[in-house]
């Protein structure tokens, strides 16, 4: 039997619909405020409709988009939840209706164009700095060992 629309989804079903382990979800609660899951007795998250599209743009903008942490922080400061949450992937069928019903989200034909990105924000890669590099090499570079003079022998 499946769930009613309104319904709220553990975090094993939120993260089998975002294709994620677990734990990432629960990184991604620490790192952005807005992701609030109600907790109940002995931890258990449970997450709303509208949790749900957020971290679906929270996926979109770090995992497809290549966005750091601190760059989606600031996108979602910016322009808020509702920007965000429309960038998500749709939800399953009469949950999408629910989220559609309570506004969480602007319709798509209604909601702004994206934003050009801003200089600060920039996508995350892996560059050795030229510190990095200068430091790199010559750490690499042997030197050679001292030379020691052998004993003439004098027996």
């Amino acid at each position: 039997m499946a769930k009613s629309a309104e319904a709220f989804r553990t975090i094993s079903e939120v993260a089998e619909w975002l294709d994620l382990p677990t734990h990432v979800l629960r990184f991604w609660e620490s790192k952005f405020t807005q992701v609030k899951p109600v907790k109940r007795a002995g931890g258990r998250r449970y997450y709303r409709p509208n949790d749900m599209v957020l971290l679906g743009g929270i996926k979109k903008l770090l995992h497809d988009d290549g966005m750091t942490i601190k760059g989606a922080q600031k996108m979602l400061r910016d322009h808020g939840v509702k920007h965000i949450s429309s960038l998500s992937q749709p939800l399953d069928g009469e949950l999408a209706e629910v989220v559609s019903d309570t506004n969480a989200i602007d319709m798509v034909v209604d909601a702004p164009s994206a934003p050009k990105p801003e200089a600060d924000i920039v996508p995350f890669t892996h560059r050795k700095s030229t510190d990095e590099s200068e430091a790199t090499e010559t750490k690499h570079q042997k030197t050679p060992p001292p030379r020691r003079h052998r004993k003439t022998g004098d027996a």
